[in-house]
């Protein structure tokens, strides 16, 4: 059987830092790069970006929408990004968000999970609102095949708390719900090593957390998080919104670390000091 994700994005957290790089080829952004706004200008956007990345980052975070907006060709790009991004022995993570049920969730995993897969990556985010349950099929693939899974609990976006701090007749929110079911799913890792399910917990959430009563340092999940950056919050905001939980944050930053432009030295630069600030807040909370 696979090492346990969780356990190879431990590894390379402690090797690479906890920066994950989101590669979001929007049409503003493929301007700014002075490439075309289509298949070709994604695929040599995914190029350049993964060359400056590896090595220098946790995992790539493509965002699936913006590929698949091109159609089949660029469907085919992210095909690439993902198989280049394996052999260069750099972890990914599909954000693709899916959530269904039966035999379509299984289909979904199978795309996304299943080993040999034409669009296989080492993990995916997961919508659970359909219930936890419909996405035991992904899970599967985590137990099986040494895969992982990001399950959707706090975002930053404004809307989000309309579903997520939702409270049952016992006064438990539904992002306090996900974190004790994916708490569940990694209570069998080994001490001190991540589990394989993660958490998305948005890093704008301010005191969200705290305020539904949700211990995310006991879940022992990795803690993808977006917000960072463009979207306002910054390396003084970990202590704040994860306490206890800031050293399984992984600071996600698409248009914080590509904005610095399409030539590969001055993205590299830009990740090796997004990566040291991050490292550094990240021993400060450990180390108060």
């Amino acid at each position: 059987m696979s090492t346990a994700f969780g356990a190879r994005l431990q590894q390379s957290v402690r090797e690479h830092g906890p920066i994950l790089a989101g590669i979001d080829p929007h049409g503003p952004l493929l301007a700014s790069w002075g490439l075309s706004d289509d298949a070709a200008g994604v695929r040599e956007f995914s190029r350049r970006a993964l060359e400056a990345v590896a090595g220098e980052v946790a995992a790539i975070k493509p965002q699936s929408a913006f590929f698949e907006r091109h159609g089949s060709a660029g469907v085919a790009a992210l095909e690439e990004l993902l198989a280049a991004a394996r052999e260069r022995g750099v972890l990914t993570i599909l954000d693709v968000k899916r959530g269904d049920i039966g035999s379509t969730m299984g289909a979904y995993a199978d795309a996304y999970l299943r080993p040999g897969s034409s669009l296989e990556a080492d993990a995916v985010t997961l919508s659970p609102y359909l219930g936890y349950g419909s996405l035991a099929p992904a899970l599967e693939h985590v137990h099986g095949a040494g895969k992982g899974v990001f399950v959707l609990a706090l975002t930053s976006n404004p809307e989000g708390h309309e579903v997520q701090h939702a409270r049952d007749a016992a006064g438990l929110s539904v992002a306090a719900a996900m974190a004790e079911h994916v708490r569940a799913e990694n209570s069998a890792a080994p001490a001190g090593t991540w589990g394989s399910a993660g958490l998305v917990v948005g890093a704008t959430v301010g005191a969200a957390v705290r305020e539904l009563g949700i211990d995310l340092a006991a879940t022992r999940a990795p803690l993808l998080v977006p917000g960072f950056g463009a979207q306002g919050a910054g390396p003084a905001d970990l202590p704040e919104v994860f306490g206890a939980a800031s050293s399984q944050v992984l600071v996600s930053l698409s248009r914080g670390l590509l904005s610095a432009g399409g030539e590969v030295e001055a993205l590299r630069s830009r990740a090796r000091a997004l990566r040291a600030a991050y490292t550094a807040a990240q021993g400060a909370v450990g180390g108060a």
